[in-house]
């Protein structure tokens, strides 16, 4: 099982706390904290910050690289629906959705300088709300990230290779999100139990929403009685053991990650990568 925090910046400081809090009344477990360096383009420098994440890295935490501002800039040239992902689902934060190889290198190579200039170590990456586009996804391929995750797979980089693992997250951001999401989240909490791993996303928005809050609790401590809690990156470490010894050990007392791990080159998947339906146009 990986816990996640997303958006995690200065401006959101106190909302990943927060979570950090309710997950720690539950149990003290090994979280990847998913790292924006320049938040919607902010400068701030935020030594506080910098000191906690530090600090919660070396207690065993990870730190993953998550887009570099988190917004979106490209023009919107696409299909109703890649444009409907890019401006409602996302409202227009989708920053790795449409750019170019190029760009998407940079940024990369800004987010890797980020945090060499703060001496941590990061194996992830992350595409803020999952969206990667083709273009990207080639300048991902050619980075040094161990994994990144989209919307319903883990993916393992050196070896091509990714997992079934669609994130449970919730819809804080109206009314109807904050009612359905919880029982969608633990119906597909169910649905995975057979899978080697159960990835729960959360943002700073679920801060706000005490009932949000206590849902999450509840299925981490659910959870918890069937799973091992374990960073993303050391998942990661896991998979590509299974992925290339057979009698790795499985990171789940349900299934090995062998049993459902598959190519991004298998006959099911011709194309390089398994994009998702709105990467088609």
């Amino acid at each position: 099982m990986c816990v996640s925090i997303h958006d995690v910046a200065p401006a959101n400081w106190s909302d990943c706390l927060r979570l950090l809090r309710a997950v720690r009344e539950v149990a003290d477990i090994p979280l990847t904290w998913l790292v924006v360096p320049h938040f919607h383009g902010s400068e701030v420098r935020a030594p506080a910050c910098d000191e906690m994440l530090a600090a919660v890295l070396g207690e065993g935490h990870e730190l993953a690289l998550h887009g570099y501002t988190h917004l979106d800039t490209p023009p919107l040239r696409a299909s109703p629906y890649a444009r409907f992902m890019r401006t409602v689902y996302t409202q227009g934060e989708g920053e790795f959705a449409a750019l170019d190889t190029a760009e998407a290198g940079r940024r990369l190579g800004l987010g890797l300088a980020w945090f060499a200039r703060r001496n941590w170590p990061v194996s992830g990456f992350v595409a803020p709300a999952w969206l990667l586009g083709k273009q990207a996804w080639r300048a991902v391929e050619a980075s040094p990230f161990d994994y990144t995750t989209t919307m319903s797979r883990f993916h393992l980089l050196p070896t091509r290779r990714s997992v079934f693992s669609p994130s449970l997250v919730y819809a804080a951001r109206n009314g109807a999100g904050r009612r359905l999401s919880p029982p969608c989240a633990r119906l597909l909490a169910a649905a995975l139990a057979p899978m080697p791993l159960i990835r729960l996303s959360l943002h700073p928005r679920d801060a706000r929403h005490p009932a949000l809050l206590r849902h999450a609790q509840g299925l981490i401590e659910r959870l918890l009685s069937a799973r091992t809690p374990m960073t993303k990156a050391a998942f990661a470490r896991r998979l590509s053991g299974a992925a290339t010894s057979p009698t790795s050990t499985a990171p789940s007392p349900h299934q090995s990650p062998s049993a459902n791990v598959h190519s991004r080159h298998s006959s099911a998947d011709s194309r390089n990568v398994p994009y998702p339906p709105w990467y088609s146009g």
